[in-house]
């Protein structure tokens, strides 16, 4: 599982490049009652770091979007449950 303290600023160009503009505030990605992780904006997509084990696989993988994130996060939630009606929750952390 990565770290949020791995990361310096430098290392992500949406904060070491001022022409990028500023980036979207982190979100926090919920499946029903489980929160899945959190997808922080880095360079020109956000990266998804996971808070549950269910999630683990997607640790680290960079999406171009939060909602990508999100689908993804219910995509590997639904491959383990039969249940399909949780719907990935976003907001802002």
């Amino acid at each position: 599982m990565h770290s949020l303290a791995e990361y310096k600023p430098e290392d992500r160009p949406d904060l070491a490049d001022p022409a990028l503009g500023p980036s979207e505030p982190a979100r926090v990605i919920e499946i029903g009652e489980v929160t899945a992780g959190i997808a922080v904006p880095e360079g020109r997509g956000v990266r998804f770091f996971s808070s549950a084990r269910d999630f683990d696989g997607l640790d680290g993988a960079v999406f171009r979007t939060a909602e990508q994130a999100a689908r993804a996060a219910r995509a590997s939630m639904s491959a383990r449950s039969p249940d399909r009606s949780h719907r990935p929750a976003l907001r802002r952390a």
